[in-house]
């Protein structure tokens, strides 16, 4: 599509949205050419790009990222939080298009297990209240009224998690009878390790703009009480994904895509678009961690230890960085060794082989504008069969080697070297990240200025049954951060419970002890 194709309605549309004309040129440009194939090299393994923590290191890590905290760095919690819940509960809506008797359903099933099992969820209690009328703690009665009970879940009735979003499902419940929503876990988890030296934890979450008053209300109602329960001060903000950064639609053919009315149809284009919401964020560093990956209480002590040591790991390695960019800045061209020599020790990466046919000068500015990014310490999860990306090293034109996290996605499953590599993962991204975001000068990053375009991709999608082809941004842990300073650390696979589906909650550690 050029400029002179988008009438006048489509040009106002544009100027609401925030998006050029040339944005929408290009993106037409990039269905029909798609994304150059990413040079993957192998799958990062232990020692090979990936950091295993020595018992020692798990002890003097968090107390170093402690010792930080009282000498007054800033620190921030970021927690992606706009999806919907309506993928959790997908089981359900599908038996309330053909509902049969629970019994005829294998034991196995997951809405025989959800019905069965209800009162192990922590909203079971405000369906009791809703329900008031009938026992439904009694098995036969909830079996006898399995589709009532999910049309409770569902509707606005009672819950209405089925328009609610998956932050502000009830999650966890404990002795006391209170249940928490997995955000007001997010503001625990935060109090337990994101406050400052005067006891504040700043946690921003990013959520849909129909569902801000609604974080605002569920703040309102239970912030008090989690700051005095945990002596903290909570200072919470909100902040949506940006309309300029939703992507055009178009047709099997890379034509664009019209509604009923004659309108361009814009699709969010994904988590990617969420490195502008991060780059407005002011802190020394910023942990990073999905709205649906948290645990109950009496499990989260791993967790915390965990995240302190990836903490304690990224203030070390900033320390050592800044320290050889000083020498740098000073003159020091025996320091040129120096820093190949942590690269590849500290970093596990490979120069190119060119960098020794440059000059000193040459090579301190390749070496200091590889030095000088934004830092990203990443707990990565040992692959017990979870859906996820993963973490690979990958070539780039220069010949440097970096780690990247790829999405299955991202690999050419018909390359068999790309497709033997993605059997021989050994682990997978649980998007557990904190970072670091200012230069070794003070001044803050411009995070989009390291972001990596060409690791977009194209996926195909339907709108009321007609199949379009949507643009997904290069993915926040992915290709958004494909040019930041990245080190791999295994965490263990207790650190991540992710709830993808509403039975996760029944798992081990979503229920009380």
């Amino acid at each position: 599509m050029t400029a002179n194709m988008l009438s006048e309605h489509d040009i106002i549309l544009l100027k609401e949205r925030g998006i050029t004309k040339e944005s929408v040129s290009t993106q037409i440009s990039r269905f029909k050419t798609s994304f150059e194939q990413l040079d993957v090299l192998r799958a990062a393994t232990p020692n090979d790009g990936i950091k295993i923590l020595t018992p020692d290191e798990m002890t003097s890590y968090p107390a170093i990222y402690r010792n930080r905290i009282l000498n007054n760095i800033s620190v921030k919690k970021f927690v992606p939080a706009s999806g919907a819940a309506t993928r959790m509960f997908k089981d359900l809506y599908q038996y309330l298009d053909n509902s049969v008797p629970i019994a005829e359903l294998s034991d196995k099933h997951p809405v025989r297990m959800f019905i069965e099992l209800l009162p192990k969820f922590a909203f079971f209690q405000i369906l009791q209240k809703a329900m008031n009328n009938h026992n439904i703690s009694n098995k036969e009665v909830r079996m006898s009224m399995a589709a009532d009970i999910i049309g409770m879940v569902l509707s606005d009735a009672s819950l209405n998690y089925g328009k609610q979003p998956k932050g502000l499902v009830h999650f966890h419940a404990y002795p006391d009878n209170t249940i928490r929503t997995a955000m007001e876990e997010h503001l625990v988890e935060g109090c337990s390790y994101a406050t400052d030296n005067g006891g504040k934890a700043q946690i921003h979450f990013t959520v849909s703009s129909e569902h801000e008053e609604l974080f605002k209300k569920n703040l309102h109602e239970k912030g008090a009480q989690i700051e005095d329960k945990y002596k903290a001060s909570l200072d919470v903000s909100f902040s949506f994904q940006k309309p300029h950064t939703d992507t055009l639609a178009v047709t099997p053919d890379n034509q664009p895509f019209r509604d009923k009315d004659g309108k361009l149809v814009f699709r969010p284009g994904g988590h990617g678009a969420l490195i502008e919401n991060l780059n407005e964020l002011d802190a020394d560093i910023i942990f990073i961690k999905n709205i649906d990956n948290v645990v109950h209480e009496h499990s989260d002590g791993n967790a915390v230890a965990y995240k302190m040591a990836l903490g304690g790991q990224l203030l070390l390695l900033q320390n050592h960085i800044f320290d050889l960019l000083k020498k740098l800045d000073e003159g020091y061209n025996k320091v040129l060794d120096e820093i190949e020599k942590f690269i590849k020790d500290q970093l596990f990466a490979s120069l190119p082989e060119s960098l020794s046919k440059l000059s000193s000068q040459q090579k301190a500015d390749y070496l200091r504008k590889y030095l000088n990014r934004p830092m990203r310490v990443c707990g990565m999860v040992r692959n017990e069969g979870e859906p996820g990306g993963g973490p690979f090293w990958v070539r780039e034109k220069s010949g440097q080697e970096t780690l990247q996290i790829l999405e299955s996605s991202q690999l050419d499953i018909n390359n068999p070297h790309q497709a033997a590599q993605l059997k021989q993962a050994t682990h997978f991204n649980p998007v557990d990240l904190v970072c670091a975001v200012k230069d070794y000068q003070g001044k803050k990053f411009d995070l989009t200025a390291f972001s990596d375009p060409e690791t977009g991709f194209i996926s195909e999608k339907s709108i009321n049954g007609q199949p379009i082809k949507a643009l997904e941004l290069p993915g926040l842990w992915n290709g958004a951060m494909a040019n930041w300073i990245t080190l791999f650390v295994e965490v263990p696979v207790s650190t991540f419970n992710p709830v993808k589906t509403v039975n996760d909650l029944l798992r081990k550690q979503h229920q009380p002890n």
